[in-house]
């Protein structure tokens, strides 16, 4: 496979560079690990007129950026203010893009769509809000789009929802892309709760065929519908089951009778399955009985259109592609792109009409993400850009997986990330577990760029999957609920006893850090085991599971009260028991509490309620906080300065000045 490069990043960038010389061995800098990424992500037009790119700058702004491949000129940049953000952008056609919106909390967070969608050409011009309240309709609803239509480019197909309503029903509408003008097609009887339960495919003529959400009589049970033929069919529930136990993702037809999607409805890990369309029936064909699988797709006329395989993450990065496909040539290109990049995510984000060209994204834990043009009929990659250039992958710490067993016998996998010029023996150690914590796993497709900064100035790295990870299967997750300050800190324990057990760690010189969730881990870690951690570190961290429950923007709506309800302990006494604010008297560790005032996941509450106890008792105590950040930080010196801290912090305990 030929490759050829061009650098998209030294048109559009603005503060990008080029890759660094082979002959540049200078380390990694912390303003360099500090940078926020150049490029987000990279689309070609439907013609292979145009590239479109989203951006981040420097102060934390999204722009998109579209670019004319024939001049290599920019048309136009679109920069989204404040804590806008885009979700998700496509091309319409070979003129106009539209974009989801969403507002982001932090960089510790997933910005969380608005339901809103934007529309532009690709010189900027005939810029309009097409949903939203914002609108020309001035409706208070959120949007979800169901078909891309690309028969009809000045069209899609989408699903509405009410804000606020007492109307539960899903409004489906054709909507022009240029105007933002709708023509309703019906509504389908789900419940719209946030619009996160609802699913649905269309038919070949762009119809929605299938459909997959709450009950709109009994939200605690998921049901499938199917509509007869045409748009005005009328619906039939085929299935239905508890809401908590399983979902179906419909991803495309397999015939008439017959859907493919994404389920745990009758396994404990998501699997590929196909269901009957006429009895509700389920048959699984792909399924890992250890980790979650993510279909991988066919596409064709710019959609997606066939899973011809899946890819899963299980102690390094696999791709495993059907032999029964239709688009035979399609899974060869796939198939040619794994083999070419080894241990590495490879997606295809967009392709032209025609699916000759297609761009594709490159990525793992130890290969900072890179975009690629693939051209079929030439079998030739172009280089487009990189995300993090300056991150030179020959003197990146590298980062691998790592299983053991907890104390009550569970198998458990996370990532440890080595110096690149120490033995691995006799390190000391931060362990550093995720935050979330539920439905979020550290993954080794993504680089943490808080393990990569410690690891290169000489500490071992351990970031711990623990139960109530996400990605390990239903039953893993439920095992985490209600013991956050418990089972959970015991299986981060666990894990670090593993590796000194192994001779990589010196047991006696461990620290702890972690952000959001992982910073009450931190915390909770020293109070459990006073005599392993010498020294914590909670970042933007919760001290208190009461405080959970009043403060903060999770308790402010109905699907975040229930999320509590159903992950923290019962009771005042128990939340009381697994939070670090009430359990300070076994605290041996100095501790460092690192903020940011604006935070509304996490309110700066929970730092300062910890701050004052600690000072009540003369701990030991290191306090930072930025009044102009959020759930983490986003400006670069901020996070210099953070790294900067913790780094003289670290090393005061178990670094070389201990």
């Amino acid at each position: 496979m030929r490759i050829v490069t061009i650098i998209l990043a030294a048109i559009i960038g603005g503060h990008g560079v080029a890759a660094q010389a082979d002959t540049d061995v200078k380390p990694i800098t912390l303003e360099e690990y500090a940078r926020n990424a150049q490029f987000l992500d990279v689309k070609i037009s439907p013609q292979a007129n145009y590239l479109a790119a989203t951006t981040r700058n420097e102060g934390g702004s999204v722009r998109l950026t579209v670019l004319d491949i024939n001049s290599r000129s920019v048309l136009s940049a679109t920069e989204l203010r404040g804590n806008e953000s885009v979700s998700s952008f496509h091309w319409v056609s070979d003129k106009r893009l539209v974009m989801s919106l969403a507002r982001e909390f932090g960089p510790l967070e997933m910005p969380a769509r608005t339901g809103e969608w934007f529309g532009m050409d690709v010189d900027g011009g005939r810029r309009i809000m097409l949903t939203g309240p914002r609108s020309r309709d001035g409706e208070w609803v959120a949007a979800d789009v169901i078909d891309w239509l690309p028969d009809s480019p000045n069209e899609v197909l989408i699903s509405t929802y009410a804000y606020s309503s007492s109307e539960p029903w899903l409004d489906i509408s054709r909507m022009r892309v240029d105007s933002g003008r709708k023509r309703s097609e019906g509504r389908v009887p789900l419940r719209a709760v946030g619009g996160v339960q609802a699913r649905l495919l269309t038919d070949s003529n762009g119809d929605p065929a299938v459909a997959v959400g709450l009950d709109p009589n009994n939200t605690n049970d998921i049901i499938i519908i199917v509509r007869e033929p045409g748009r005005r069919g009328d619906w039939t529930e085929i299935a239905r089951y508890p809401a908590l136990e399983g979902g179906f993702t419909p991803l495309a037809f397999m015939d008439d009778n017959s859907v493919v999607g994404l389920s745990d409805t009758n396994s404990d890990t998501r699997a590929v399955a196909i269901l009957n369309l006429e009895n509700g029936d389920e048959e699984i064909i792909a399924l890992h009985p250890d980790t979650d699988v993510t279909p991988i797709m066919s596409f064709n006329r710019g959609g997606a259109n066939e899973v011809i395989g899946v890819s899963y993450e299980y102690e390094t990065i696999n791709a495993l592609l059907f032999e029964d496909v239709e688009d035979r040539e399609y899974s060869n290109v796939v198939q040619s792109l794994t083999a070419t990049f080894p241990d590495r995510q490879v997606s295809v984000s967009s392709t032209t009409r025609d699916g000759n060209l297609m761009v594709v994204s490159v990525r793992s834990a130890n290969h900072p993400t890179q975009f690629f043009l693939f051209d079929r009929e030439n079998v030739q990659l172009t280089s487009l850009a990189e995300a993090f250039p300056w991150l030179k992958r020959d003197l990146l710490p590298q980062t691998r997986t790592v299983v053991y067993q907890s104390r009550d016998g569970l198998s458990v996998q996370g990532l440890l990330t080595l110096p690149r010029d120490k033995e691995a023996k006799d390190l000391p150690l931060i362990m550093l577990p995720h935050g979330g914590p539920h439905g979020i796993r550290d993954s080794i497709v993504n680089i943490d760029r808080d393990a990569k900064v410690f690891a290169q100035h000489g500490y071992a790295v351990f970031q711990p999957n623990f139960r109530g990870s996400g990605g390990f299967g239903r039953s893993f997750e439920e095992a985490g609920h209600k013991a956050w300050g418990t089972d959970m800190i015991n299986d981060m324990t666990d894990g670090v006893m593993y590796l000194a057990e192994q001779g990589i760690v010196d047991k006696d010189r461990v620290c702890a850090y972690g952000a959001s969730y992982g910073g009450f881990a931190a915390l909770m870690s020293a109070i459990r085991e006073p005599d392993l951690y010498k020294c914590t570190v909670g970042f933007v961290g919760v001290f208190d599971l009461n405080l959970m429950l009043t403060e903060g923007d999770i308790p402010t709506r109905q699907s975040g009260r229930d999320y509590l309800a159903r992950v923290l302990p019962e009771t005042e006494e128990g939340r009381n028991a697994q939070s670090p604010l009430h359990n300070l008297d076994q605290l041996k560790a100095p501790v460092f509490l690192i903020h940011g005032a604006e935070d509304v996941r996490v309110p700066i509450i929970h730092a300062e309620r910890l701050r004052e106890a600690l000072e009540a008792r003369n701990h030991p105590l290191e306090w930072m906080v930025k009044e102009d950040e959020g759930h983490g930080f986003y400006k670069p010196e901020h996070n210099v300065e953070r790294w900067e801290r913790m780094l003289t912090f670290f090393n005061r305990y178990i670094g070389e000045d201990n």
